[in-house]
């Protein structure tokens, strides 16, 4: 599955406000809220931070991926934010986190879910591909280069 099936320009969003893990997520559900793919903001809120309270989705390399399951939703999708400033995540690393991937998955689709996050995470370890996320102007540039780096992945 490509990353440009589960996120839309729509969902990104290029100069993320908050600064802390909670209000990150809270803030990349509310494009999934708007565009009415999501109901219930609090509950999909709580199983992103019950998630979270497992062990941080900040990976390492400036990258955090925050998933959860809903039962909810009936198909995979995705939101990502760029920080500017760079937000405190717990990252396994310690570094600030600049780019968040936050996905949501289907309660019965642990194949998928597995798949996409292998996939995202592929795909935020190119260094290169970070930087240029870093010098996307908006949202639609931002899209425009998830967009090139998911089509060279097989």
């Amino acid at each position: 599955m490509k990353i440009t099936e589960i996120l839309n320009a729509d969902s990104i969003i290029a100069d993320l406000k908050a600064k802390g893990k909670r209000d990150v997520i809270s803030e990349l559900v509310e494009p999934l809220v708007k565009s009415g793919k999501v109901r219930d903001k609090n509950k999909l809120l709580d199983a992103l931070m019950e998630r979270e309270r497992l062990g941080s989705t900040g990976i390492g390399e400036n990258v955090a991926i925050p998933h959860a399951k809903s039962n909810e939703i009936d198909t995979i999708i995705a939101t990502f934010g760029r920080s500017n400033g760079g937000i405190s995540f717990d990252s396994l690393d310690q570094k600030p986190v600049y780019f968040v991937f936050l996905l949501i998955a289907p309660e019965k689709s642990a194949g998928m879910h597995l798949k996409t996050l292998a996939r995202i995470s592929k795909l935020l370890k190119n260094p290169l591909f970070r930087q240029d996320l870093m010098k996307a102007k908006n949202e639609k540039e931002i899209y425009e280069a998830i967009s090139r780096e998911d089509s060279k992945l097989i």
